[in-house]
């Protein structure tokens, strides 16, 4: 009773996508951050930078980046909320402007800093396919990353998409920007007890998703292939080992891959 409860709630609440609106998500392995890691005569591409970008274009991959905002409201592309890892800097992300941000050098290459989203798609230019993770936290201002990314999306073409963790970054594009591919980013954290599942069902619910990108640790899943099955793709991440790039090929719609996963996609 429960199931076939949800199905219709699903179909009320969660109607899917117009398939020719998210028809090119599907067949494209993204390079996760980009294409980062060891290059060319002993070069390292750092994950979210520029070098990472150009070398996963280089390869005809589509590209994965995490986009956050700096203190004056600007999206900038970096995935930890403290400098500390990445970067020879300490602090949070977004106690830096833009323009201070600009300047910080990352870890492994000298010529990269931090890259704005504008940056970014200038770079890209609608070459490859772009997903944009918008990070979030509970007290984060949705509204204001939101406005930031779809700013700089204005006039842009290319095949794009936003995604979150967070239900209220679907949402809100649904209701504001709703010409714009948005997903939501899902894990299931080895639980699929009934509250379980239907939380997960109350997230898709609020989010009004065009798909869905699903840890690959949790394929094959029951709810990912209920909504496959119900015209959403499914992307799967973080696609790093051969194993694991042949379990997203069988059960999904495009992995989000990087080490082993994006070097066994290259030669497949």
């Amino acid at each position: 009773m429960l199931y076939l409860l949800s199905i219709l709630l699903d179909r009320l609440l969660a109607p899917p996508p117009q398939a020719s609106k998210v028809a090119w998500l599907k067949g494209v392995t993204y390079a996760h951050r980009g294409l980062h890691g060891a290059g060319p005569e002993g070069k390292v591409r750092p994950e979210n930078a520029m070098s990472a970008f150009a070398a996963a274009i280089e390869a005809g991959f589509g590209i994965e980046c995490d986009v956050q905002r700096s203190s004056d409201g600007q999206a900038m592309v970096f995935h930890d909320w403290e400098l500390d890892r990445l970067t020879a800097e300490t602090g949070l992300v977004i106690e830096r402007s833009a323009a201070k941000l600009a300047q910080i050098r990352i870890i492994g290459n000298d010529e990269d800093t931090i890259p704005s989203l504008r940056q970014l798609l200038d770079l890209v230019a609608g070459r490859v396919p772009l997903l944009i993770e918008v990070k979030t936290r509970p007290s984060t201002r949705i509204p204001a990353i939101c406005l930031a990314v779809r700013r700089m999306l204005e006039g842009y073409r290319g095949p794009v998409a936003v995604m979150s963790f967070d239900p209220r970054v679907s949402r809100w594009f649904a209701r504001h920007s709703s010409h714009i591919v948005r997903g939501l980013v899902m894990s299931e954290e080895g639980s699929r007890t009934l509250f379980a599942r239907t939380r997960r069902h109350m997230m898709l619910w609020r989010a009004q998703p065009d798909f869905l990108a699903y840890d690959i640790t949790d394929m094959p899943s029951r709810f990912a292939g209920s909504q496959q099955r119900r015209g959403f793709p499914v992307l799967t991440w973080t696609v790093d080992t051969p194993d694991l790039l042949e379990r997203a090929l069988k059960h999904g719609d495009g992995p989000i891959a990087e080490g082993a996963g994006i070097t066994k996609a290259a030669r497949s």
